[in-house]
């Protein structure tokens, strides 16, 4: 689904899985992370994931039925760090894991660029961590 307006310019994609939503050209940062996070999802265990910016999204999850709780999921991870990051008086908090009994999201902010990684519970997050900071 393609939309075209005069002031705003939004497209959506869905490709093998992936949706992909901008409003602007994406940044080369958003872009890289885009990529890493598509080698990322490859690895056993992991069950998807969602990356946004301040004017582009994209996700890629085994089930997209629940792509609305995936995202309130990532939106709260998100607000939370926020508000953990004003309870600790630190500038930000970098990444936050949170365990289920099945399952493990791991939230992650890199500049305007927030992500949650969704994975089994016993997936190891580290080698993650590493290949999304390179």
């Amino acid at each position: 689904m393609k939309q075209n307006s005069s002031t705003n310019e939004t497209e959506t994609e869905l490709t093998n899985g992936v949706a992909i939503a901008s409003a602007h050209d994406e940044d080369s940062a958003f872009a890289n992370l885009g990529i890493s996070l598509g080698e990322i999802r490859k690895l056993q265990g992991v069950i998807g994931y969602i990356l946004r910016s301040n004017t582009s999204a994209m996700l890629d999850l085994d089930e997209l039925d629940k792509i609305s709780e995936y995202a309130a999921l990532s939106y709260q991870l998100n607000e939370s760090s926020l508000e953990i990051a004003k309870q600790l008086n630190v500038a930000e908090v970098e990444s936050v894991l949170v365990e289920g009994g099945k399952t493990k999201v791991l939230f992650i902010r890199i500049g305007e660029n927030k992500i949650s990684i969704f994975m089994e519970k016993s997936t190891s997050h580290s080698g993650i961590i590493e290949r999304i900071l390179i």
